[in-house]
């Protein structure tokens, strides 16, 4: 037993000493770490950044669709006031102003939203009741002249009754359209479908239509002209690509100021489209004979250019359905898509009813309107309130979609915005108003984004650029193509 307990301490401290020399070793060369998987670190981390930017592109094209469609509407009540009837309304804005601030403070009150906004649109179209008894039996020139100065006090209007429109400071914190309506999977397949529905019909009208006005032209005559048109747009596009990196790497070198690089980009964009301009002229001479074909040509390719655009916004908004990530926006950009389906297809049945045809009378000579036993004043009557009532929608939607009014939410500047998009395309066309109301957009939110690069101009310079640029773009179509783009030169109302 001595022995045995005479070892005990020697074993301790043996055993104690291998115990230190390996957190000595430890600590010299501590254990490597596992290597982690590079590859599938960099794969997450590309995935999750390209899904971000598609949720990103999803929003932005959502808004942008909204936008569209809210325009859309608005532009169609002036086509019916001025492309089919001839009335020169140069302040639609306030039947949009109307229908903005009736449907908010009647939803702060606890209206229902759908009530509020057709309450608001009958208050649109009582204003174009009361501005029509006093104004549409005299010329023309007072109805412009009256609907601008209202369009005017109304927002001064809204701007000093505070204790009714909040003033400067705007609403703010209304209820919104489905902000709580979380759709379950069934509910979101019916509304794709819907969607699906509305856009494969307008796809199929669109490429009817077509077909329709290609009958007649030989098929040898249209390849031809379409492949020399495509030619001709594609120059014009590469020589645009290659003014526009000029101009981006001026701006990037600081080599111009603001003000010279602006002159510079107006001037070369004002030559290049003379210069194409003159070279369509000359191409339109020159194959004189095939004048059917040429405008065929046009037509086939702004379709399949419409289609295949209109395929990829699809997809984006067919994915916002379907995950439906942010429900106010998601949900307002489905009502706004199927009411301006309905107000499409409702206008487009009464233009061509016999009332319809009593407003194409009266645009074209009212005395033979009158000749023929017409209440001209009844039928211009109907023809303002039935647009004011469709501003007064688009007032609805706008307030909706910005989420607060303020009274600078209606210049004059929206009304020409408007007048814009009926010019561009096509007075008396309801399909035309769609396309041009598409066609403003995607410009306003791409120029947007190209002028960065190429001009040193501030947002509000910027701004107004943008606006320069559209007019000088205004100017060009109205030299090619007066009656717009869709728009019919034996129905031509503009400068009459």
């Amino acid at each position: 037993m001595p022995a045995k307990s005479a070892a005990r301490p020697a074993k301790l401290i043996r055993t104690g000493a291998q115990v230190i020399r390996h957190l000595r070793t430890f600590q010299t060369h501590p254990p490597t770490p596992p290597t982690p998987d590079r590859s599938s670190s960099r794969y997450s981390t590309i995935h999750v950044h390209i899904g971000a930017r598609l949720h990103s592109m999803e929003g932005y094209l959502v808004s942008i669709v909204i936008f569209t469609a809210i325009f859309a509407i608005f532009g169609l009540g002036l086509n019916l006031q001025w492309g089919f009837t001839g009335l020169l309304n140069f302040g639609h804005v306030a039947f949009m102003a109307i229908g903005a601030y009736a449907t908010v403070l009647l939803a702060e009150v606890g209206v229902p939203l759908w009530i509020a906004a057709i309450v608001g649109m009958i208050l649109a179209a009582l204003l174009g009741l009361l501005i029509g008894a006093s104004t549409l039996r005299l010329r023309e020139d007072y109805l412009a002249i009256v609907t601008i100065g209202v369009s005017e006090m109304i927002r001064l209007i809204a701007l000093n009754e505070e204790w009714l429109t909040e003033g400067s400071f705007g609403l703010q914190g209304f209820a919104l359209p489905l902000e709580d309506f979380d759709p379950p999977a069934i509910v979101r397949f019916g509304m794709i479908a819907i969607l699906t529905a509305i856009l494969g019909l307008g796809g199929w009208q669109l490429w009817r239509n077509l077909r329709q006005r290609l009958k007649s032209i030989p098929s040898s005559s249209l390849i031809r002209s379409s492949l020399l048109v495509l030619g001709y747009l594609v120059s014009l596009g590469l020589i645009l690509s290659v003014f526009m990196t000029v101009m981006r790497s001026l701006n990037q070198a600081n080599l111009l100021p603001p003000w010279a690089a602006s002159l510079v980009l107006v001037v070369g964009l004002g030559a290049i489209a003379w210069f194409y301009n003159w070279l369509a002229r000359q191409m339109t001479k020159r194959f004189s004979a095939e004048a059917g074909a040429w405008s065929g040509a046009i037509a086939l390719l702004t379709t399949t250019a419409i289609t295949l655009t209109g395929l990829w916004v699809f997809g984006y908004l067919v994915s916002a359905l379907y995950t439906y990530r942010s429900p106010t926006k998601t949900g307002l950009m489905f009502i706004s898509i199927v009411l301006t389906a309905i107000v499409y297809w409702s206008l487009e049945r009464l233009v061509r009813s016999p009332w319809g045809r009593v407003l194409k009378a009266i645009r074209e000579d009212e005395q033979v309107a009158k000749a023929l036993g017409k209440n001209v004043f009844w039928y211009k009557l109907q023809s303002l309130m039935l647009g004011g009532m469709l501003a007064g929608l688009a007032g609805a939607l706008y307030a909706w979609q910005l989420t607060t009014v303020y009274p600078d939410n209606f210049m004059p500047l929206v009304t020409f915005n408007a007048w814009t998009i009926v010019v561009l395309g096509g007075a008396g066309s309801n399909a035309g108003t769609l396309l041009g109301a598409a066609i403003y957009w995607a410009y306003q939110n791409g120029s947007r984004f190209i002028l960065e690069d190429i001009v040193p101009l501030t947002d509000a310079q910027q701004g107004a650029f943008r606006i320069m640029l559209i007019g000088l773009l205004l100017m060009v179509l109205m030299m090619w193509r007066p009656q717009g783009i869709l728009g019919k030169k034996e129905e031509l109302t503009l400068g009459r």
